[in-house]
């Protein structure tokens, strides 16, 4: 059977890119396509070396992890050893997954023009199974990820949330409420419920003593750069199908979920004058779809 090592080269690189690209995705992280192309040719040259090669030294587990290592690394320029190693599970988790997949497809295919050689596959149809076992592998991977986070636990319901407004900031501790899908009605600007004793901070102490007046469009006196920023948000819930909150377009919202930092803007702040909790164990709620949005995200070291 004749080998041709651009084939190998190739199938290794696409096989590479698939996994590398899923990984990123999955992890939401920012995607760069120069840096998971040069990972990717990485893992195929060493493919390449493993399968011309009788050294040993390719084939040892050590080699293998240290491969790895260095593929994430470039993919996807870990900040920290914490980064990198989440980076890493979650690599060898897709690459499982991608893996699984094109055996199975072997399975059933079933070719006879194919071999192994120093853990290397070869012939005729790798490189479609190895595209069609990636594509079933990130479809099944994206669906159980997407499965586990919507079942939050105790542990993560709750963030942290930093609200800026005109050079001032606020910090709440929220809940993560799976039920607040609260909208601001004319932009479709999320929502986030806090406190109104947490925001003296950022709001003039005129406008969060007076919100009922406000409501019925009586603006008194409030300054001119704070009377745009006001909303008035339509809501329903339990005992008030037809509830209204006044609400701020802030400037930014810097949210601390999981080890990850998600900065946001075009977010409401909805003005909440009583308390949500009696035991004060939060100040705010804050919707899941919030942390779901593509905002800029940053992994924080704790």
């Amino acid at each position: 059977m004749t080998v041709y090592l651009d084939i190998i080269l190739l199938e290794n690189i696409c096989m590479n890119y698939i996994i590398l690209l899923a990984t990123g995705l999955i992890l939401k992280n920012k995607i760069n396509n120069i840096r998971i192309l040069l990972s990717s040719l990485l893992g195929g040259v060493y493919a390449v070396c493993s399968y011309i090669t009788k050294l040993e030294i390719y084939s040892t587990l050590i080699m293998k992890i240290i491969l790895s290592v260095t593929m994430v690394y470039v993919a996807f320029n870990s900040k920290n050893i914490k980064q990198l190693l989440k980076q890493l599970v979650l690599f060898y988790l897709t690459s499982f997954a991608f893996g699984g997949c094109a055996f199975a497809l072997l399975y059933f295919i079933k070719p006879q023009n194919i071999l192994m050689k120093n853990g290397v596959y070869i012939g005729t149809y790798p490189l479609k199974v190895a595209l069609l076992g990636g594509l079933l592998g990130f479809i099944i991977i994206n669906i159980a990820f997407k499965i586990i986070k919507n079942r939050i636990n105790k542990k993560n319901m709750f963030c942290d949330i930093e609200i800026y407004l005109n050079n001032n900031v606020t910090k709440v501790h929220a809940l993560v409420d799976t039920g607040n899908l609260l909208k601001e009605p004319i932009t479709g600007n999320p929502v986030i419920i806090v406190e109104k004793e947490n925001l003296y901070n950022i709001i003039p102490k005129e406008i969060l003593d007076n919100i009922e007046e406000i409501m019925y469009g009586n603006n008194m006196d409030i300054e001119n750069e704070y009377i745009s920023k006001l909303r008035l948000i339509p809501f329903s819930s339990l005992g008030m199908q037809n509830g209204m909150l006044i609400g701020a377009k802030v400037d930014k919202v810097k949210i601390d979920f999981e080890d990850e930092e998600i900065n946001l803007s075009n977010v409401i702040t909805g003005i909440y004058t009583k308390t949500l909790t009696k035991n004060k164990l939060y100040n705010a709620l804050i919707g899941l779809d919030l942390l779901e949005s593509k905002g800029e995200r940053e992994l924080i070291s704790k």
